[in-house]
């Protein structure tokens, strides 16, 4: 069971790239995930789900079509399934992502962002 602790910032030291989603634990059929941002990502939507964003650190700014959403650290913000959104940070953002397991980080707009899920520890 000790074995299953996992820390959120021993996870976000753990590696320096930015864009790039680990898998910090499981939930049933969810993905914790943890990444780094600086600059701007890319435009996608997820169709079939919604994507729950929480700011570690720094300034994350969600754009969205119809207004900007600016999170600060400890702010969430959960994007509706479908929506078309591009993340923006300014400076350097760490920050966790919850979504469906298998969940792509581009949505439905690959591009040279898309990455593979990395594992944490």
């Amino acid at each position: 069971m000790a074995d299953d602790v996992r820390n959120l910032h021993d996870a976000l030291d753990s590696f320096t790239e930015h864009w790039q989603p680990h898998r910090l634990a499981s939930v049933n059929d969810y993905d914790v995930k943890v990444f780094k941002a600086q600059g701007e990502f890319t435009w996608h939507s997820h169709p079939d789900t919604d994507e729950f964003f929480m700011v570690v650190s720094g300034t994350l700014v969600i754009q969205l079509r119809d207004g900007d959403v600016e999170l600060d650290a400890g702010d969430v913000y959960v994007v509706p399934r479908g929506v078309e959104h591009c993340p923006r940070a300014v400076g350097e953002v760490l920050a966790m992502l919850i979504e469906p397991r298998g969940t792509v980080n581009t949505g439905d707009t690959p591009s040279e962002r898309t990455a593979q899920l990395r594992e944490f520890g």
